[in-house]
């Protein structure tokens, strides 16, 4: 039942990087970064950081690669609303 368990929760891991990807991809069609929260993407990834590290210490596969895909969603997120951000603003 464990394993089960644990199962499902790293599938939810993934589904929770695959809600990050429209947001990505709507930012980079935009190329702006009107909307987007770089106080809520920054302290994401944060989070997500904070994860995979207890993942690691934990010997938790689950958390560090559903973590890790997680990061890397929400990383882009946040690269792409500070590149168009700094754009703005030399602008």
């Amino acid at each position: 039942m464990r394993q089960i368990v644990a199962f499902i929760f790293g599938l939810g891991l993934i589904g929770n990087a695959l809600l990050f990807v429209p947001q990505a991809i709507a930012v980079w069609r935009k190329k702006t970064d009107e909307g987007v929260s770089l106080v809520t993407f920054g302290g994401f990834c944060i989070l997500q950081i904070l994860g995979v590290i207890h993942g690691v210490y934990e010997h938790d596969n689950a958390l560090i690669i559903g973590l890790g895909a997680s990061f890397f969603t929400c990383g882009t997120v946040t690269f792409l609303t500070i590149a168009y951000r700094v754009r703005r603003l030399r602008a």
